[in-house]
């Protein structure tokens, strides 16, 4: 009987070398995406392999300090900018001014979200003061930024009075949000964090174009 149990015998030590063949090749065809996966968590933009160990474990990969500034600067400025666009419900009158806010509105709410997560991601509090340096960047004397003096006269205001110095202000806050953003582009590391940036540059741009156009008609 033992010519015949061998062959049987053997029969799941082969199939058991043949599982272990099969997902050794399988490792090797996927290692790109489980190393992405299992070192980088959160991370949309890291590379796998020798990159993957050089740059921080992050969401959305790889940043610098310039990443960090920027969004820990942006964030309370594009909350300001929904602040004032959320005084213009009863308060504007012209049809522009009402297109700008709709367009504030509909792009600076997620791009807040986003760069929260992506603090969250890298390990960083949302706001700058909380790294130990100063509180400059969340606060007025940032770019752009409206004093609460500035808030409370655009608050009182109604009709075309409203809608000039909306306009004004949000010319100003506008142009510092573009001067952040072009810093980014120039210093920032991380590619998610600078396509923001390119966006910031060429939404509120345009949008400070037809702010001055608002106000040429005024």
């Amino acid at each position: 009987m033992r010519a015949f149990d061998n062959p049987t015998s053997r029969k799941p030590a082969l199939a058991g070398a043949v599982a272990a063949a099969a997902l050794l090749l399988s490792a090797c065809g996927s290692g790109s995406g489980s190393d992405s996966d299992s070192t980088s968590g959160m991370d949309h933009g890291a590379k796998t392999g020798a990159s993957a160990t050089a740059a921080p474990s992050a969401s959305p990969g790889a940043f610098n300090d310039a990443d960090v500034a920027f969004a820990q600067a942006m964030i309370p400025h594009h909350e300001q900018a929904l602040a004032m666009a959320k005084l213009a419900d009863g308060r504007a009158e012209d049809a522009g001014v009402k297109k700008i806010v709709a367009d504030v509105e509909r792009a600076q709410d997620p791009e807040i979200r986003k760069m929260k997560s992506w603090l969250k991601g890298w390990g960083r509090p949302e706001s700058a003061g909380q790294n130990g340096h100063g509180g400059a960047h969340g606060g007025h004397d940032m770019a752009g930024m409206m004093s609460e003096q500035d808030m409370k006269d655009l608050e009182s205001l109604k009709g075309k009075a409203f809608d000039r110095k909306f306009a004004e202000l949000m010319i100003a806050h506008h142009d510092g949000a573009v001067e952040m953003a072009r810093a980014e582009q120039k210093d920032g590391r991380n590619e998610t964090a600078k396509k923001l940036a390119d966006d910031v540059v060429r939404t509120q741009s345009a949008e400070i174009t037809e702010l001055r156009e608002i106000l040429g008609r005024l």
